[in-house]
């Protein structure tokens, strides 16, 4: 069966004319900002590697994510929080993940903004992340409740990028409940809105395929699956191309033709591991064991079989919090070392200025008995000097 998942919203998200541009663009600017300028660069950044290299943007989050409690910035540290939940889900750390997204919520829900446009897109996209948690929980109540809450917040902003977004995951759940004929109105709606304002999306694509895939149409399946497959490569997004290719993958080997099945699968394998989208490695086993089996490679099955097992297992299990922690250790083991850098530099600049108040305060001092001893040197001359007068004024009376 098809992975279903919802589309994952990111904040503070621009549209350029490619992510190598953004992010080129991007890190020529951390040069030059400060504070919540440099928190909200470091989030863009977060969002323009989470697609193509997870690690590098797990780095930018985190980095994010201290400057922003080192400086009380509450808005970038809700971005920072929201981006690290979308990384933990594609690690398939699902509980981390939701846990990050509701601290993003209660910070929103906590902030005074003046612009309530920004107060609005922060709340709803992260209650479109949430909602992509509990859908693969299968807690579809609660994935509803903040679907249904997000897409009403997308539609009072009158954000057509994102309504698209919460239309398709709208009709992912509803698929899920096995409601094809709600969730195909969803994609259809969510394609022509994306036609009628030139923005063409993989996802929605994939979705109309899902429903055909679901309904045993594999050659109509396939012919929307292209269609995203196409545009996902058109603009260089590795992640569309991996869930494509999974979806292409399982079709193919559902309709019996393995050549054409192997081919999207071992593709979409390698992209797995290159983004280190480790959730999506149980669908490309399981299609891969599908696969072996249709051409009567029972060992081939069986050996896919047991990857498929140990990648479900892992995803949920200990070593994949083990991964993640050791992930978290080699960002803190660099932030330490700036840290370290930059202390040592600050102490440098403490002890010149301690050196420089030193030395004031052995100014001031001497400066000051310098002062002291003027004065008592000019007041005892001046003593001295009337009392000499005095005592010449006695002599020049006896002598009279």
């Amino acid at each position: 069966m098809i992975s279903k998942t919802l589309l994952v919203v990111m904040l503070f998200v621009t549209t350029l004319s490619s992510v190598a541009q953004r992010a080129d663009s991007l890190v020529a600017q951390l040069d030059s900002v400060r504070n919540e300028r440099r928190v909200k660069t470091l989030n863009l950044l977060s969002g323009e590697y989470v697609d193509s290299d997870p690690v590098k943007a797990f780095g930018y989050a985190r980095e994010a994510l201290n400057l922003a409690t080192e400086i009380g910035d509450r808005r970038g540290l809700a971005a920072a929080y929201n981006n690290l939940g979308v990384l933990y889900k594609a690690q398939g750390a699902l509980d981390k993940s939701l846990e990050y997204y509701m601290k993003s919520l209660h910070i929103y829900d906590t902030l005074q903004l003046k612009d309530s446009t920004v107060m609005k897109l922060g709340v709803a996209s992260i209650k479109n992340n949430m909602a992509n948690i509990y859908s693969l929980k299968k807690d579809h109540n609660l994935a509803t409740k903040y679907l249904e809450e997000s897409h009403k917040l997308f539609v009072e902003l009158k954000d057509d990028r994102h309504i698209i977004g919460s239309l398709n995951n709208l009709g992912i759940l509803y698929s899920d409940i096995d409601m094809d004929d709600r969730a195909m109105q969803y994609f259809i709606e969510a394609t022509s809105l994306g036609e009628k304002i030139g923005l063409k999306n993989s996802d929605s694509y994939n979705n109309v395929g899902n429903i055909f895939f679901s309904q045993g149409n594999f050659q109509r399946a396939v012919e929307f699956y292209e269609k995203a497959l196409q545009i996902a490569r058109d603009k260089n997004d590795r992640v569309g191309i991996l869930k494509t290719a999974i979806n292409l993958g399982v079709t193919y080997a559902k309709a019996r033709q393995p050549a054409a099945a192997k081919v999207y699968l071992d593709e979409a394998l390698v992209l797995c591991n290159d983004l280190q989208a480790y959730a999506d490695l149980p669908a490309i086993y399981k299609a891969m064991a599908s696969n072996e089996a249709i051409q009567n490679n029972f060992k081939g099955a069986y050996e896919m079989q047991l990857r498929y097992d140990d990648a479900r297992q892992k995803i949920y299990s200990e070593e994949s919090s083990r991964n993640i922690a050791q992930m978290e250790m080699i960002i803190e083991f660099e932030e330490k070392e700036h840290e370290l850098s930059s202390l040592r530099a600050q102490s440098e600049i403490d002890r010149l200025e301690l050196r420089s108040r030193t030395l004031f305060i052995v100014v001031i001092t001497i400066s000051g008995l310098a002062i002291v001893g003027g004065y008592n040197f000019y007041y005892i001359n001046k003593k001295q000097s009337l009392k000499a007068r005095k005592e010449l004024a006695k002599a020049l009376s006896r002598d009279k």
